[in-house]
């Protein structure tokens, strides 16, 4: 079963068989094996490429919750011999996870050294149960679901641009002016074409735009704002070191953006393990370090 489900999410035996130190030919016979005791084929095989059948798909989506089960019995009886031990695999977006997520990582290994962590950067929203992962730390509004939700805080927006940008076009003076601007969007923030700006009584302003570079990642936005392509709204810890530096500068510091929500997700079976709830807690205690990030009171 486990080398079925390696074989489905490779799309190659080859590279399964490397993988696990085997040859090819035992890869191959394991899947034939399950092919017989089922007594249907699970992949379509050409010369170039497999997939996989109906009834592959069908069994691929309960072999991996059963190996999710069995691989969590045994992490409960490893547990069981040690709190501070085994594996947490924890997912998040790939531009937080690079610049803050992975400084608190490192020091909660050095304070659990037994405690292995998988570190998944990825900025599609995990599949934590298909994925096999215990915690994914998402930003943004979350879709209703059966996964467990812990609030971490908010994550402050500010709208900036680069000092030689507004030297050339001049610094907006009002949320209207931004029309006048070049605006860089980030095309997984909805409603790309305008921005709401509250003042400092809260009362909101929408600033409508065409904007004239849209990116798919925070760090393409982040570099087109030095390089002095536009104005951007951006959560704060994606550039509150080039603020520092004076690379980029507020723009309209009146006004502020709407906050994004910053949220961990959590298996509800999982989330009672030791080594996870004590990677859990430790962000939920650690987060405040992260530049622009208000915590959730403490109850």
């Amino acid at each position: 079963m486990r080398t079925f489900v390696r074989v489905a999410e490779s799309g190659s035996f080859s590279a399964v068989a490397r993988d696990l130190g085997v040859g090819q030919p035992t890869v191959t016979r394991h899947v034939s094996e399950l092919e017989d005791a089922l007594g249907v084929a699970v992949f379509s095989r050409t010369t170039r490429s497999i997939s996989l059948t109906e009834e592959g798909r069908r069994y691929y989506a309960r072999a991996t919750e059963i190996l999710r089960l069995v691989e969590q019995a045994g992490q409960e009886i490893e547990d069981a011999k040690t709190e501070a031990s085994g594996k947490v695999r924890i997912s998040c977006s790939a531009f937080f996870g690079v610049m803050h997520l992975s400084r608190l990582i490192f020091a909660f290994q050095d304070r659990y050294p037994d405690i292995r962590v998988d570190f998944v950067l990825t900025d599609e929203r995990s599949d934590l149960i298909r994925d096999g992962v215990d915690l994914a730390i998402q930003i943004g509004p979350q879709p209703d679901s059966e996964l467990r939700l812990r609030p971490l805080g908010v994550a402050h927006q500010i709208l900036v641009a680069a000092p030689a940008y507004l030297a050339r076009r001049g610094t907006p003076r009002s949320p209207e002016d931004l029309s006048g601007h070049d605006v860089i969007r980030r095309t997984s923030v909805a409603r790309s074409h305008e921005l709401t700006l509250l003042d400092e009584q809260g009362t909101a302003r929408v600033a409508t735009f065409t904007p004239r570079l849209r990116v798919d990642h925070g760090l393409a936005a982040r570099e087109a704002l030095v390089a002095g392509r536009g104005v951007s709204p951006v959560p704060r810890w994606l550039v509150d070191d080039l603020l520092r530096d004076g690379a980029l500068e507020v723009v309209l510091p009146e006004y502020r953006c709407a906050p994004l929500p910053l949220n961990l997700l959590m298996v509800p079976e999982r989330a009672e393990i030791a080594r996870v709830r004590l990677l859990r807690d430790f962000l939920v205690e650690q987060i405040s370090g992260v530049p622009g990030v208000e915590p959730v009171p403490r109850q």
